[in-house]
């Protein structure tokens, strides 16, 4: 099924031209000939209706009027505010005079400032030794922002208040002052707070707070301490007491905190003292009930004798290894009938004085032998007594042997005795080494317990001796002292003057133009816009001639009708998107189409397009044959349209461009040239289906819907028609029901004519709002 509502003739040109913006008056058939035309053809035939022969006329340019249909003339603005320039310039003056009595009026204050750097500072000599350096720089900005509100610390204030008796002066009291009726009054009514109703202390507390500012520069260690008084000296008298307190407060804390940390010490000492007493008095009872007393060297006893006889046992052993080598070397040397050459041997007394005798005997040997011969009876003496000392040698050399035989045995007999007393040592040290593990934990508790003791008296010692410094050293120190200061903080007179007179300037200004806009943006109907001599224009409009001779004399239309009318359209299509707006989701679809010129029907889906998209997502689709107007209206007028789509040559974000004026969304029906056949693709009721779910709206410009399926327009969806302005009353009810009959869920006329503001209609004068 294929929508036909109207057909083209010949004269389609000339109705182009008629029904184009740029036309200012238009020529009509008379009504009885139109509802004789609409009564002779249906609704739905291919030929609903022709089109009149619309003729042009040129306009002459009116003088400048507020215009009717809603759009603004900034000068008309202008010259209202040039003729109400009294109201402008006596409030601006009343204002300035007015800020300045004020600003003069009020009672100045001065500003001092103290800064204080926080830079964890303490003497060497009294720091902890347990303390590393590293951990007494650290400071991070939690800690400045801590050293701030201990600034702001309501025993801080109380101290600077007493030093510098500001509950005393007026200014920090206001009871001093006397009742004040305003005060007394807004705190009736709940604002503010009766004087009073407060304690002396909360008044003065409140007033101090009030002209205190502490804070830390950014990226640094320095507090500010900012204060400000009526008189100068005081606000810097007042600033450099808080610099100060804050510093006693911090050593104040310090001596605190060393008093605390020695009374907590001295409890803990005397319990531990009493601790180690009783640790070491269990291990003392416990060595003497298992015997295991201390040696030298602070070793058990039982070791201690372990060692003594091991030492022992080897010496002997060494000697009997030793004096058994000496005897058996002997015996080898007798045996062998060779010299003895010990030095055990040689070193005997008997065995040097025979050797001495031997070589005495040796030498007469010797002597008496180079004279006499071997049987002569001196040399047989001598060689007699020489074998008589060698086998006296020899005696000697066996009674050393024997002697080195006892020793071995005498050293024997010690190494098994003290072999006997190790073994029975071992034996008794390994029945004690139970006791002694329990002894050695005896002595580690106590000795745990008198280190602590230890360290908990050095603490003290440093605790006591920390407490008994007077001037302690805090976490920072002043680096600029508060001065008096002979310049006003309060009011900024110059700046309260200027900002005052401006904003009446702009107050005043913006009263006029508003009203202005207001009385000019006023809806008016035709009556009442052609009776204001303001709104009329100068002359009529000439008619201009008649293309064809057998049209008939086409009536010349007013432009303050051709207002009217495109502000009763406007209405109209207000009207309708607030509908619209209040179905929700039975409104997603809607398709423009009308029985007109197609201009008149895309001038009045985008003006509804972009009603709607103030307040929600709105995307208005292009299916009409002529796109010129929505083209220029797009951000993007050489964008690929549906029918790129259809062919893949373009994607959905490609194919969707942007409102020029608005957060309206448009797609075009392809570039110029396309085949609209591509438009009776199913594919495109997939596109529209992909829209509706991204979109709040999907307003469909169909144009006239001569070539278009019927499912794409109806599948819920609700029509909005623009009918020709030649169409009856009753042919249009008619047009509606068919509609409705097709499938359109709802069906709505626009019956008067719509522009889009934005678009300027030639020969005559508009102003975007």
């Amino acid at each position: 099924m294929r929508f036909a509502f109207w057909r083209r003739t010949k004269d389609k040109a000339e109705s182009g031209d008629a029904a184009s913006p740029g036309s200012a008056v238009a020529a009509a058939p008379s009504k009885s000939e139109r509802i004789k035309a609409a009564a002779r053809e249906p609704v739905f035939s291919k030929a609903l209706t022709e089109q009149p022969i619309i003729t042009r006329t040129k306009p002459r340019q009116p003088p400048i009027a507020p215009p009717t249909n809603g759009d603004i003339d900034l000068r008309l603005i202008g010259r209202a505010m040039a003729r109400k320039k009294h109201l402008i310039i006596a409030p601006t003056l009343l204002a300035l005079v007015v800020s300045l009595a004020i600003v003069n009026l009020i009672t100045p204050r001065y500003k001092s400032e103290a800064r204080i750097l926080i830079d964890g500072r303490e003497n060497t000599f009294l720091r902890p030794t347990g303390e590393r350096d590293e951990q007494r720089n650290a400071i991070d900005p939690e800690a400045v922002t801590s050293q701030v509100q201990l600034l702001l610390s309501r025993d801080l204030a109380l101290d600077v208040i007493k030093k510098n008796k500001l509950a005393e002066r007026p200014e920090f009291d206001p009871v001093l002052q006397g009742i004040n009726p305003l005060k007394s009054l807004l705190a009736l009514v709940g604002i503010g707070r009766d004087p009073f109703s407060m304690t002396p202390e909360e008044r003065v507390l409140d007033a101090y707070y009030e002209r205190l500012s502490a804070y830390a520069v950014d990226k640094s260690r320095v507090m500010v301490i900012e204060f400000q008084s009526r008189d100068p000296d005081l606000a810097a008298r007042v600033a450099n007491s808080i610099a100060d307190n804050y510093l006693v407060l911090q050593q104040n804390a310090r001596q605190a905190q060393a008093r605390a940390a020695g009374q907590w010490l001295s409890g803990e000492i005397d319990s531990l003292r009493k601790k180690v007493a009783e640790a070491e008095s269990k291990a003392e009872d416990f060595r003497s009930k298992s015997s295991l007393f201390i040696g030298t060297n602070n070793t058990s006893l039982s070791n201690q004798q372990l060692g003594e006889l091991n030492t022992q046992l080897g010496n002997a052993r060494a000697l009997k290894s030793d004096a058994e080598s000496k005897a058996r070397l002997i015996k080898e040397m007798l045996q062998g009938g060779r010299p003895i050459e010990a030095s055990e041997v040689l070193n005997s007394d008997v065995m040097r004085r025979l050797s001495e005798q031997r070589v005495t005997l040796r030498t007469q040997l010797a002597e008496q032998s180079s004279t006499l011969l071997d049987n002569h009876p001196r040399i047989k003496e001598l060689k007699a007594q020489l074998n008589d000392l060698d086998r006296q040698l020899r005696d000697e050399a066996m009674k050393l042997s024997r002697s080195f035989e006892s020793d071995a045995r005498i050293a024997s007999g010690r190494v098994e005795n003290l072999t006997a007393s190790l073994e029975q040592l071992k034996k008794q040290a390994s029945s004690t080494n139970g006791q002694d593990v329990q002894l050695r934990a005896l002595e580690r508790e106590a000795k745990a317990q008198r280190d602590l003791l230890e360290s908990y008296l050095a603490k003290y010692r440093e605790a006591t001796t920390r407490e008994s410094i007077d001037q302690a050293p805090a976490d920072g120190r002043i680096i600029s002292r508060a001065i008096v200061s002979n310049t006003p903080a309060y009011p900024k007179k110059l700046p309260i003057v200027l900002i005052a007179t401006l904003a009446t300037l702009m107050l005043s200004a913006g009263a006029i133009a508003t009203g202005e806009l207001l009385r000019m943006t006023q809806p008016r109907d035709a009556e009442t816009a052609a009776s204001e001599p303001a709104f009329a224009p100068a002359a009529p409009f000439a008619a201009a001639t008649v293309a064809t001779p057998a049209s008939p004399p086409a009536p010349v239309f007013a432009a303050s009708e051709r207002i009217t009318e495109q502000a009763a359209g406007t209405d109209q299509i207000e009207a309708l998107a607030q509908r619209l707006r209040s179905e929700g989701n039975a409104a997603r679809k809607v398709a423009v189409l009308g029985t007109g010129d197609t201009d008149n029907v895309t001038a009045a889906a985008l003006t509804l397009a972009r009603r709607l998209a103030g307040e929600a997502k709105v995307v208005l689709v292009d299916l009409s044959e002529s796109s010129a107007m929505l083209k220029s209206a797009s951000a993007d007028p050489v964008a690929p349209g549906l029918a790129e789509l259809m062919q893949g040559e373009a994607s959905f974000g490609q194919v969707i461009t942007r409102d020029r004026s608005t957060a309206l969304h448009l797609v075009s029906a392809g570039r110029p040239g396309f085949d609209r056949a591509l438009l009776q693709s199913p594919r495109l009721i997939l596109a529209l289906d992909a829209l509706l779910r991204v979109y709040d709206h999907v307003l469909l410009d169909a144009g006239t819907a001569a070539d278009l399926p019927a499912e794409l327009l109806t599948a819920q969806a609700q029509a909005v028609v623009v009918p020709a302005p030649t169409m009856p009353a009753d042919a249009r009810a008619k047009m509606a029901e068919q509609l409705a009959a097709v499938g359109f869920s709802k069906v709505a006329m626009v019956t008067a004519l719509v522009r889009p503001s934005s678009t300027a209609v030639p020969g005559e004068h508009t102003v975007a709002a």
